[in-house]
Parts: structure tokens; C-alpha cells; sequence
């Protein structure tokens, strides 16, 4: 039996969540969850990770992972808070967080171990993950971060922050140790997943005032995406990501994701975030 895609989309940051099932073994695996946060009072909320947890309660369903695509620059991470809920869950991501935890360590000022140590497991490329008797895989697809990973499962693949939808293009490459060149041939590797795998987006912008979209596929994206379309090389692509990236301003919650994320979803001042149930 195929698994089952469970989108939740938190509207302050745009952001999508996802519950993936295995109906047959009623396993849950959870992916990039959001712990809602106001920058003006540096209060947090559960909301978001509230309704996924409704779900998985609801569904009675056991979760197995609670996973990271990567460190998100734009919201702060549920992960923590949900694997107090899952104790038996497993937190993952890309093995290369330990780079970005050490940059970001010391920008910030953050003491904070660099080996990897505040999630369960870190993933490298091509490892094999379960959810139930349903295999999936790694893919490591840096160029956003170093530590971008894509989630596959059977034909549904789950991209992070490396491709939006096609009328929005690609992820930026300007945070410390992002590279475009390097983005591009990681969305040659997604590309190279057959025409009909569907890839759900970390994010939706609805540029132009369409409705809100999670979803995609391969054949969609080979076809229409604004910025890696047939005929945009590589050369190409670095140029332009260049020139896009000169003019994007740093995300609004960027330095407390950032501090919060690199630990896991744990706060760097726990003291300085207070953390409240709903609205």
C-alpha cells in the first residue's frame, strides 16, 4: 500500500509541514515542522505543531521520524517540542549540519556542539530510511545550505527549500556556505527522478495572487520552472542567481531560526523564548 501525504501549511511564515503514513503499519514520519514565533515579543506558540499532533492522535498513528530538510533560516523548528510529544520518534538530518553549525556558532556568538549531536540520526546521500515496511532514501542536494537533504518515499519527494514551484523558481544560495553552481546540479539529481514524482515544497508564496500550492512534480518542473527550464545552463543559472540573490533581504526571523535550529529546535536562551500552548 502506497503511503499517504498529510500537507499542513502555517500561513505566518508560508510555510508547509508535512505527516507522511503508512497506512499499513499506521507509522507517521514528520517533516519540517513549525514552532510559531512573534519577533516582537520573542514568544513562541504551538499552533502548528499542535494540529499535527491532533493528527496523529486522531489517526492513531505512531511516529517514527520527525525530520529536517534542513536548518530553516525563516521559521524555527517544532522538532523539539514534538519529539517531547514522540519520545520514541527519531529526529534526522543531513549529515552536513555540523558545517553549518559551526558557522553559525560563532557568528552568532551561540556556544553550541558542532558534531551533529542535538539530532538523532544525521543522514548522508543514498541512505536508506523506513517508515513501516516502506523503504525510502536520501538525497543530499546542497547549494541552499551545505546540509539540504530531499526525503524520498516510493514516488513523493520532499525538497525543502531547493525548488518552489515552477512560477517561483529556486532557492536562494547566499547564506554561508550556499553556492549555486552547486544548487544547480542538485536539482539535476531531483530531476533525474522519474516524470511522474510528485515533490512537495517547504514553501508557497503565491506569486501573482494564485492560490497556494504544495505541490508539483518532475515533468512540471523540467518543463516550466521559471529559473532551470530546458535551455537555462548552468552558466546561466549561477548568473542569475547572483543577481536575485544581490537583491533579497535577509529573512525576518532569520537570527532566532538560526539559533534555534542549529540546536535541534532548542532555543539558544530558553529563558529569552517563552513557549505557550495555541493561541
Amino acid at each position: 500500500m502506497s503511503v499517504m501525504v498529510h500537507p499542513f501549511f502555517d500561513s505566518e511564515t508560508s510555510s508547509y509541514s508535512y505527516a507522511v503514513v503508512n497506512p499499513e503499519s499506521r507509522t507517521c514520519a514528520i517533516i519540517d515542522a513549525v514552532l510559531n514565533y512573534d519577533l516582537a515579543t520573542g514568544e513562541s506558540r504551538t499552533t502548528s505543531a499542535d494540529d499535527l499532533i491532533e493528527f496523529v492522535r486522531a489517526n492513531d498513528l505512531i511516529v517514527e521520524w520527525i525530520f529536517e530538510t534542513h536548518v530553516h533560516a525563516d521559521h524555527l523548528s517544532a522538532a523539539r517540542y514534538l519529539k517531547q510529544k514522540f519520545v520514541c520518534a527519531q529526529t534526522a538530518i543531513g549529515a552536513e549540519v555540523v558545517q553549518v553549525q559551526a558557522h553559525f556558532s560563532k557568528l552568532f556568538n551561540v556556544p553550541c556542539p558542532v558534531d551533529g549531536r542535538q539530532f538523532d540520526r544525521l543522514l548522508g546521500d543514498d541512505d536508506r530510511i523506513c517508515l513501516g515496511h516502506v523503504y525510502g532514501r536520501v538525497i543530499h542536494t546542497p547549494g541552499h545550505t551545505p546540509a539540504c537533504v530531499t526525503y524520498v518515499f516510493e514516488d513523493n519527494a520532499f525538497v525543502g527549500d531547493t525548488l518552489f514551484m515552477p512560477d517561483y523558481g529556486t532557492a536562494r544560495c547566499d547564506f554561508p556556505g550556499g553556492d549555486a553552481r552547486i544548487l544547480y546540479r542538485s536539482i539535476q539529481k531531483i530531476l533525474s527522478l522519474p516524470d511522474n514524482t510528485r515533490l512537495f515544497m517547504c514553501h508557497d508564496y503565491a506569486p501573482n495572487g494564485r492560490g497556494h500550492r504544495f505541490v508539483s512534480s518532475v515533468a512540471e518542473e523540467r518543463r516550466s520552472n521559471i529559473h532551470i527550464k530546458t535551455g537555462n545552463c548552468e552558466e546561466s543559472f549561477v548568473s542569475l542567481r547572483a543577481q536575485r540573490d544581490a537583491a533579497l533581504p535577509a529573512p525576518r526571523l532569520m537570527v532566532p531560526a538560526v539559533q534555534a535550529n542549529i540546536f535541534g529546535g532548542i532555543p539558544p536562551e530558553v529563558s529569552a523564548l517563552t513557549l505557550s500552548r495555541g493561541p
